[in-house]
């Protein structure tokens, strides 16, 4: 079963509001069940995957200023330079970022946030928590994501509708991670014995791969 007894629950010492944390979680996942899963099966089902690869790369491409800005923070000059010359390739040959031509050409793609600029720098993340709508985080990788938010130009171009874009690019970013995940989030949900766990301890070993410039396959856990 996916839920374990209480008295096996996994605890952890880094997680000292577990029981909130939980009562978050297990809200997240009806709400999950019951909306996001349906709509992003419905999502891959219907968009063709040439599309879905096009909108993902062209999503990807947006997020290049705050790849930039923290590769140059990190001191990272070697991968600043592919973000860069990626960000140029995809922008012009790949038109606006829909085909991603520098991934051929030999410019694989990272990611790199201010939460992971935080780590290196020697900031340690704080407590573990499962916010609502948002899913696992740190204090640490929630102050990250507000600067982030500053080194995206997008936050700053005023262009008619703006908030209504912004709205639009991030449902359709969540919409594309969640249907991307849904064969391996309900295998992780089958195979636990605690799945707020097993979600906790994943969450931590892809930021621990991403921070140490070494992301697996599972670099991108939805944002329930």
């Amino acid at each position: 079963c996916a839920t374990a007894p209480p008295n096996m629950m996994v605890t952890d010492e880094n997680d000292p509001y577990e029981s909130w944390n939980r009562g978050v979680f297990d809200f997240t996942i009806k709400l999950d069940k019951a909306v996001f899963r349906p709509v992003a099966v419905a999502y891959r089902d219907v968009v063709p995957g040439g599309l879905r690869d096009s909108i993902r790369n062209f999503l990807n491409n947006l997020d290049s200023p705050v790849i930039l800005a923290n590769d140059v923070l990190q001191g990272e000059v070697t991968r600043g330079g592919i973000t860069l010359g990626r960000a140029v390739v995809n922008s012009t040959i790949g038109i606006g970022g829909l085909f991603d031509v520098a991934q051929r050409w030999g410019l694989p793609r990272h990611s790199e946030d201010f939460g992971q600029t935080l780590a290196v720098w020697g900031v340690e993340p704080g407590p573990y928590l499962f916010l609502p709508l948002i899913g696992p985080g740190n204090p640490r990788d929630l102050i990250g994501s507000g600067v982030d938010m500053l080194f995206d130009p997008f936050t700053w171009w005023q262009y008619p509708n703006r908030y209504y874009v912004q709205a639009g690019r991030t449902t359709v970013d969540f919409l594309d991670l969640r249907a991307r995940n849904i064969d391996t989030l309900d295998e992780v949900e089958k195979s636990s014995l605690d799945y707020y766990a097993s979600v906790r301890s994943l969450y931590r070993q892809t930021r621990e791969n991403e921070i140490r410039n070494g992301a697996t396959e599972v670099q991108d856990l939805p944002e329930f």
